[in-house]
């Protein structure tokens, strides 16, 4: 028999309590897409889920934090993945690399997907805080990026402006390809569109 230990105990309950969020998720985006994001309260999240409102503000403080709580765990993962790309590889193309995980993000479940792009344009709210989650997107990749071009922060002035705007520019082809993608409601080929995007900032061999 297992016996918990301060070193494991942490993890389980880390592992717990992600299957719960990851649940609860599920339960408000279905909720987000079949009846419209400002439509839905978090009491009839609560109720679709089977548990309070109480119980469900422990693990989101607000309807957007259901979404961009998640967003912020992908770009975290993002950041990994970056991390893991040889420190050989141009850098262009170690950010085209990484974006591979947001490209499987979209096809795991396309339709769906589609529908959470959708609603993430047409939600005034929503978009807003879109651009802004990108902007976290990107501080969380500059620090490794900064690295790669011989860039060191500053005390008081940050990074110089090549990381920066390295990171900036790919997410803004990434932001074009998941909305060409969305426009041409899933016909498209989203590795086509991002690999377009960013040849056309940087002519690249991905």
């Amino acid at each position: 028999m297992a016996i918990d230990t301060p070193a494991t105990t942490p993890d389980l309950r880390e592992r717990t309590r992600r299957a719960v969020r990851a649940e609860l998720t599920d339960v408000a985006l279905d909720l987000f897409l079949r009846q419209g994001f400002e439509a839905t309260t978090m009491e009839e999240i609560a109720a679709a889920a089977g548990t309070s409102r109480r119980s469900l503000f422990r693990y989101f403080a607000s309807k957007e934090a259901i979404i961009f709580d998640n967003l912020q765990e992908l770009g975290e993962q993002l950041a990994d993945a970056l991390a893991e790309r040889p420190r050989t590889e141009d850098p262009w193309t170690s950010l085209r690399r990484a974006f591979e995980l947001v490209i499987a993000y979209n096809e795991r479940d396309p339709e769906r997907t589609l529908a959470f792009y959708s609603m993430l344009e047409e939600t005034a709210v929503l978009k807003a805080r879109h651009y802004e989650q990108l902007m976290r997107w990107q501080e969380l990749l500059v620090p490794e990026l900064a690295a790669r071009l011989g860039e060191v922060e500053g005390e008081e002035d940050g990074y110089g402006p090549c990381a920066p705007a390295f990171v900036g520019a790919a997410l803004a082809c990434l932001d074009a390809a998941n909305n060409a993608w969305r426009r041409s409601r899933g016909r498209a080929d989203v590795v086509k569109l991002l690999d377009e995007a960013m040849r056309a900032v940087r002519p690249a061999e991905f």
